[in-house]
Formats: C-alpha cells, sequence, structure tokens
C-alpha cells in the first residue's frame, strides 16, 4: 500500500522529442517488436527479445542486454491505444517469463506500486513529436532512468534516420 510520503517522492520522467520522419515510422518503432529491438535501451545495451501483444489489455515483454550480458527484462499491460496519437501502458521489471518481480531486486530505490508510460505523438509536415511520460520513478534513480530514455531515443532516431 503506497502511503502518502511515497507518493510524493516519486518523479515523473517527462521526455519530448522531434523526428524529421512520418508519424507511422515513429509509432511503428513502439508498435512492431522487431524495430523495438533495434533501438530499446541505453547505448551500451541490446534488446535479444521483444514480444508486443498491441492491444488494450494486451503485454509486453522486453529484455535489455548489457556488454557485460546482464538481462534486465521488463513487462507490462497496455492499457489505452489511440491509434497514432496515445499510447498508456504499465511498466514493470520481470523475469524472462513475464512474471512480475520486485524493483528492488533490480534497482535501488522506493519504486511505486505500478509504473505508467504514456506516449503521446502528433505529425506536422512529415515531423513526429513525441512525448514520453514515465511516472513513478523514485528521486534516487530519475537522473539514471532519464539518460536511459535520452539514450533509448538517440538510438531510435538513427535508427528511423537510416
Amino acid at each position: 500500500m503506497k502511503t502518502s510520503d511515497q507518493t510524493t517522492n516519486h518523479k515523473d520522467i517527462v521526455i519530448t522529442r522531434s523526428f524529421n520522419v512520418p508519424l507511422p515510422a515513429v509509432w511503428n518503432a513502439w508498435t512492431d517488436p522487431a524495430v523495438l529491438k533495434k533501438w530499446w535501451g541505453p547505448k551500451s545495451y541490446t534488446c535479444p527479445h521483444a514480444s508486443i501483444d498491441f492491444r488494450p489489455g494486451g503485454k509486453y515483454l522486453a529484455c535489455m542486454k548489457s556488454k557485460e550480458g546482464g538481462e534486465m527484462w521488463g513487462t507490462g499491460i497496455y492499457r489505452e491505444i489511440e491509434d497514432g496519437r496515445k499510447i498508456v501502458m504499465t511498466d514493470n521489471f520481470s523475469d524472462s517469463e513475464g512474471n512480475i518481480i520486485p524493483p528492488n531486486d533490480v534497482m535501488p530505490g522506493n519504486w511505486g506500486d505500478e509504473l505508467i508510460i504514456s506516449l503521446e505523438f502528433d505529425e506536422n509536415l512529415g515531423h513526429t513529436d513525441f512525448t514520453l511520460r514515465h511516472e513513478g520513478i523514485p528521486p534516487e534513480m530519475y537522473d539514471d532512468c532519464k539518460k536511459g530514455w535520452e539514450e533509448s531515443f538517440d538510438k531510435m532516431e538513427a535508427y528511423l534516420q537510416g
């Protein structure tokens, strides 16, 4: 159960990025597991596994693998999908089978009961902007998590630019 102190101590990561590609390409980067594997994870990580059941109530499961061989798995459920406009999903640490594991088994900090990732997309003249909001990050992990997202988006941009 969350206490009010735990809730107020969490921070939300908010990142807006612009890509000089049409919206379908950016949308596809989030919805096609083969494409997700090309960019998911910080710069020194690969994504050897990604599965996506892209529908409200569907699940995703993805693995980030470090150059040293350590694996970090994540899973969640798609809560809301507005085609080409919005994706809302839960975010949890998991094992390779998609079973949710306590965040403290993976990273330090007082993690929330449920983390939420929200993405909003907008296209203007073949140029796509999207905003990520990752809710419930412990303050001591905020900088590392934000850096990880930024590096992932750098990889996404490099992939989308060809």
